[in-house]
């Protein structure tokens, strides 16, 4: 895919960027506007100059003639002045809108995308292309376009007048411009490569940093400081020399440029000077010539600027399509039903809140994680689920609020397909306390109150007494607003499990999942939150994932999950005589404590 898009042409990529540029047509074309009008300025400035060293070099003249020629330059200065001014601010301002713009599509974008897209993608990359790649493509659409038309026009507009005014002289000045042009075209497929190189070590280096200083308590405690130093002095080497091929491919190819363009001022010397002795060409025609010589070297140093930067856009925006080219796996319900009122009542759907037919799961074909598992839980129901580790709890339960996207006709809530229900209407259904405790750098109030605007003291206060943290609080330096540091630095493993438990129910969802949130809290902390828990939510759904029996202590009914199959299921006491998985579990953690 990616050598069919290279053949197709760099401005391919660009179409994708044709509503951006349709939406500031008026502020491009002004800003085109103005740059012509300072190209018809600069391009005044030799014939004034002819003029006024022709009237001088005639020994009797007029000073009132070359004060007006002076003036008429001042003016054109101040056009050029004024000009690239309003240019400027046109073109360039544009080109910051659109990155401020695509930069945000892209973030909705990202948010739009599934579960599955973050796995498969690093971190380091992503903010790489959210920065970098759109600074280039900034580049390429302001000091890219601007290089690009004013070189063409400038060196049209130049060739035209030398041809017209000066054509022998000029005939033999313009001889190096097919070489520059060779090399012009063969820079800028050179640079294209390279620079896309550059990029890719730059999201490796990015995400070396991201890993390390998001993983830094496990990095200190196996002291492995060194190994990651390394790691980052080889990405940043790599970084190093990735940009230095660009750099040595850059500054080879301009001056060799500039090198041949000085051959047109030598020429010019030696072709023009001998006219200007034989008479064929007055002193104010030869200086006139050479200022239009040094400004043909601005459009051929612009065409090859222009073809760096328009590279490296195409490269960066290539990066930046492949994200917003990406459909998000798991796809908004394009059914749109009225039944949204009626199924919330609690009426309208059949024995469960939840019901499972016959599901079968896999992340990759061929290897079910989940298999033919088949249950209904009760709208007010407890559920516990046990099983041993890869047993598929985890799996199971993000299936429910399509973190995951199960078969159709497998997964229902409220009695409809969980494909049919809009993805926000049915995940609001839920609150989830994940096994990863993910905390925000922020207070450990906003961290609670995360999916409640309008919590006030009371509730917050309410919130930490049953998930047991108001203990915790106490101690804290700043009580609930006490920052809490990235991912929750500052908080132990159970601390971070009991804040995820009270902002999971403090939106009073449905239904309730606490994936193996207990883990990290000891035996009597758990037994105070699940009793808690239980008590608060006698009429709502809530589902536990445990390795402990004693947190299904209240619950309805339990299940047993063995090899991605359901082993069991029944009430706990029901559970306990059967001498199967669940009784002996509870045996063993009964003789272990």
């Amino acid at each position: 895919m990616e050598k069919t898009k290279t053949e197709g042409g760099i401005l391919k990529e660009f179409k994708t960027l044709s509503a951006f540029f349709y939406k500031y047509r008026f502020k491009y074309t002004s800003g085109f506007i103005c740059l012509f009008m300072v190209d018809a300025a600069q391009l005044l400035i030799p014939q004034f100059t002819r003029q006024a060293i022709n009237l001088i070099s005639q020994r009797e003249f007029i000073w009132l003639d070359v004060f007006k020629l002076c003036a008429a330059m001042v003016a054109a200065m101040s056009v050029i002045s004024f000009g690239r001014f309003l240019w400027r601010l046109f073109i360039h301002g544009s080109s910051r809108r659109i990155e401020s713009e695509l930069r945000q599509k892209l973030f909705d974008h990202l948010l739009k995308l599934s579960w599955d897209f973050f796995q498969k993608n690093k971190i380091g990359d992503l903010i790489t292309r959210s920065t970098s790649d759109l600074g280039a493509v900034r580049m390429a659409i302001g000091w890219g376009l601007v290089a690009g038309l004013d070189g063409t026009v400038m060196a049209l507009s130049i060739m035209i007048i030398i041809l017209i005014q000066y054509t022998g002289t000029a005939a033999f000045a313009v001889l190096p411009l097919p070489f520059i042009t060779v090399l012009i075209i063969f820079f800028g497929r050179m640079v294209g490569a390279r620079f896309k190189r550059a990029q890719e070590t730059n999201s490796a280096l990015s995400e070396t940093v991201q890993e390390t200083f998001a993983g830094i308590r496990v990095v200190k405690s196996f002291v492995k400081e060194a190994w990651f130093i390394k790691r980052f002095a080889e990405n940043n080497d790599d970084y190093r020399e990735a940009n230095m091929a660009v750099i040595k491919l850059y500054g080879f190819f301009m001056p060799l440029i500039s090198f041949l363009a000085g051959f047109t001022s030598l020429i010019v010397l030696l072709a023009g000077g001998r006219r200007v002795v034989l008479g064929l060409m007055t002193p104010g025609d030869l200086v006139a010539l050479f200022s239009y010589m040094n400004m043909l070297i601005w459009p051929m140093f612009g065409a090859g600027f222009t073809v760096n930067i328009v590279q490296r856009g195409a490269v960066s925006l290539r990066r930046i399509n492949e994200i917003l080219d990406t459909e998000p796996s798991i796809k908004n319900a394009r059914i749109e039903f009225g039944g949204n009122a009626e199924v919330s009542s609690g009426s309208g759907y059949g024995d469960g809140i939840i019901e499972i037919k016959n599901l079968s799961f896999a992340y990759e074909e061929g290897k079910n994680v989940l298999r033919g598992i088949s249950l209904t839980v009760k709208e007010g129901a407890a559920l516990g689920l046990l099983g041993r580790t890869g047993a598929g709890k985890s799996t199971l339960v993000k299936l429910l609020p399509r973190m995951l996207d199960p078969p159709p006709g497998t997964v229902f809530i409220k009695g409809r397909d969980v494909r049919d229900w809009d993805l926000g209407a049915l995940r609001s259904l839920f609150g989830v306390s994940p096994q990863d405790s993910f905390m925000f750098s922020d207070s450990i109030r906003n961290n609670l109150a995360y999916g409640h605007d309008g919590a006030d003291n009371s509730l917050v206060k309410a919130m930490c007494g049953i998930s047991a943290l108001d203990r915790d609080i106490e101690t804290f330096s700043d009580g609930v607003e006490t920052l809490i540091g990235e991912r929750g630095l500052t908080l132990s493993g159970g601390q971070k499990q009991r804040l995820s438990i009270a902002r999971a129910i403090i939106v009073q969802p449905e239904i309730l999942i606490l994936d193996d949130s207990l883990s990290a809290v000891d035996a009597e902390t758990e037994k105070q939150i699940v009793k808690n828990i239980y008590s608060a939510r006698k009429n709502k759904t809530t589902i536990i994932i445990s390795h402990r029996v004693s947190a299904f202590s209240g619950a309805d009914f339990a299940a047993v999950l063995e090899g991605g199959s359901l082993a069991e299921y029944g009430a706990p006491a029901v559970l306990m005589e059967s001498g199967g998985y669940f009784s002996r579990t509870a045996a063993l953690q009964q003789l272990y404590g």
